[in-house]
Order: structure tokens, then C-alpha cells, then sequence
């Protein structure tokens, strides 16, 4: 199935280079994502897929290089990311969950964060106490779309690790950030729940289909950084490969300056009424592990960079 109709840009990533103290990580990484795109990002360990996203997050920012997002409400105008912002949302593989506060209230904490301070809670009660009803009653619904109506009185004692990872989810989603950035959400849990959580960002990506098909705007775009090739290529609707294993010498370096962007390319489209069928994309998957993950590996770095080409998609729309 061919990938989604692409609308406007939601990041930009330009030249993006970083290291730590005299080891250098990231090598002049280009990237950009449109609004409604499920991107999947693999590499090596140590590759500095995880400083990639906490680059875009803000917290860690870059020694080189820019990036942009572009908020709904600001149109086609770019907005330099200089620190974390509202736009954008992660989850990481250790979710931290308030042990004494039940799902509902763990989600409900982010909106009482962002829309109250403590002299309004001390001062205003009742407002407060209004307030605290709607953020709950949003908590639910969003605990609900993470497949979780069931557990919203649950305390993270008595979920298993998948449910606490949808919890997770739902507190990064409450604030409806347009970018949400998983950093191996599933890596420590079993097939059979990391299977049920796949396809629930299958299911999401589907709504954004639906929103576009309908004319609307695509409310969600996300970055899963995984190490399960499989993963990869099922949830995302395109897949990026970061490495440090290419061919550095031709671009005239005399030792390798970080990892780059060596693979990118589109991933078929699954929807869930679509028995799941991985030896359809054997070819792609043992593509990435061979120009991705092999040292022996040395390809020009943008040889196997052809998602632009493959889907239509404009190279600076």
C-alpha cells in the first residue's frame, strides 16, 4: 500500500551534528517530517538515536545545526526549537508513573501543571474544584482511546508494564502536543503486550488516515525509536536509519565525525483488519539490517536516503 498523502510540513531538522566532550555522536542530520507522518528510527547502539530525540524535545539542544517545528496555529511559519515546548511530547522506555496517584490521576497531573499554579489551587477552591472535574473527565477520555476505560481507577502497582506503558502514553497525549517522540516505549515488555501496543499506534495512525481523507488535518505525528526491524517497519509509514557505518572517507574525513542519516525509505501501510504478514517486507527489513547495522557496511551515506523519490513527497515542502 503506497504511503499517505503527505500535507504540510510538522519538523525540520538541518544539519544536525552533536557529541559528547571529544566523542562526536551525530554527523550533519537532515530530516523533514510531515504532519501526520509515523516515523520509525533505527541504528546501531550508540548511534545517538536517543540524543536525536532529546534534541527534539529541547532538552538537549545540538552543538550544530537547526530545528524547527511547525505549530498548527502558526501556519507555514517555523518555530526554532530552543527548549521543550507544549508542540512536543515523549515517552520513554521507563515510565514514570506516580505510584500513589491511580491512572485517571497520573494523566489528569499534566493538565493541572499546565493550567494551574498553587496559589489558584490554594485560593480559588472553588474553581479548582471544577477544574479538577473536567481534567479528570479529559483524563478518562484519553485513557479510553489508549484502550484503557477499564483501569482508570488501577494504581501503577496493579497494571502490568503494558498498561503503565499506555498510561504513559495517555499523560504525553493529554496536552495534545502535535509531535510525540517514543523512545523504546516496548522494549521491555513481552510479544504478546508489545503486539497489543503496535497495534495501537496502527490504530492511530489510521485516524490520521481518516482525517485526511476527510479533509481534515492529521492531529498526530510521531518518532518511535525501536530496535525490533519488524516494529519498525509495521507501525511507521517510513523508516530512517541512523549509523556509524558509512563511508565517511569519501566525504573526505579522516576518521568517522558521527553517525548520519544512511537509510530512508517508505514502509507498507498496514491497518489492523490486516492479518499480520512479515515476510511482505522480509526484503526491506534484511535491506536495513545490512546497510544500517553491518560494520562492513561503507555506502555513500545518501545511496540508500530515497524516501523523497519513492513517495512523491516534495524535498522542502
Amino acid at each position: 500500500m503506497s504511503p499517505s498523502i503527505l500535507p504540510s510540513p510538522a519538523l525540520d531538522i538541518q544539519g544536525v551534528s552533536h557529541g559528547f566532550g571529544a566523542k562526536p555522536v551525530l554527523h550533519d542530520v537532515t530530516l523533514r517530517l510531515h504532519r501526520g507522518q509515523f516515523l520509525s528510527l533505527v541504528g546501531p547502539s550508540g548511534c545517538g538515536k536517543s540524543t536525536l530525540l532529546r534534541a527534539i524535545v529541547g532538552t538537549h539542544p545540538p552543538r550544530q545545526g537547526a530545528i524547527r517545528t511547525f505549530p498548527m496555529n502558526r501556519g507555514s511559519e517555523g518555530v526554532a526549537v530552543l527548549g521543550p515546548g507544549r508542540d512536543r511530547g515523549i515517552v520513554y522506555q521507563q515510565y514514570s508513573l506516580f505510584p500513589f496517584l491511580t491512572a485517571r490521576q497520573n494523566v489528569a497531573i499534566g493538565l493541572m501543571l499546565d493550567e494551574t499554579g498553587i496559589p489558584f489551587r490554594f485560593f480559588r477552591w472553588p474553581r479548582w474544584r471544577r477544574l479538577r472535574r473536567q481534567h479528570l473527565r479529559q483524563a478518562e477520555e484519553m485513557l479510553v482511546s489508549v484502550r484503557l476505560g477499564d483501569a482508570l481507577d488501577l494504581y501503577p502497582h496493579e497494571m502490568s508494564g503494558g498498561m503503565r506503558q499506555r498510561v504513559a502514553l495517555a499523560q504525553a497525549m493529554i496536552l495534545r502536543p502535535e509531535i510525540i517522540l517514543l523512545d523504546e516505549p516496548f522494549g521491555a515488555l513481552d510479544e504478546a503486550t508489545r503486539q497489543d501496543l503496535q497495534e495501537m499506534l496502527v490504530d492511530l495512525y489510521q485516524k490520521n488516515r481518516h482525517a485526511q481523507e476527510s479533509g481534515g488535518m492529521p492531529s498526530l505525528t510521531l518518532i518511535i525509536v525501536t530496535h525490533e526491524l519488524n516494529e519498525a517497519i509495521y507501525v511507521g509509514d517510513r523508516v530512517v536509519g541512523l549509523s556509524q557505518y558509512w563511508n565517511w572517507r569519501a566525504d573526505g574525513h579522516s576518521a568517522c565525525p558521527g553517525a548520519t542519516v544512511v537509510y530512508d525509505k517508505p514502509a507498507p501501510v498496514f491497518d489492523l483488519r490486516t492479518q499480520r504478514e512479515f515476510e511482505r517486507f522480509a526484503a526491506q527489513r534484511n535491506e536495513i539490517r545490512h546497510v544500517v547495522f553491518e560494520p562492513s557496511s561503507q555506502y555513500p551515506r545518501h545511496q540508500h536516503v530515497t524516501y523523497d523519490q519513492e513517495s512523491g513527497a516534495p524535498a522542502n515542502a
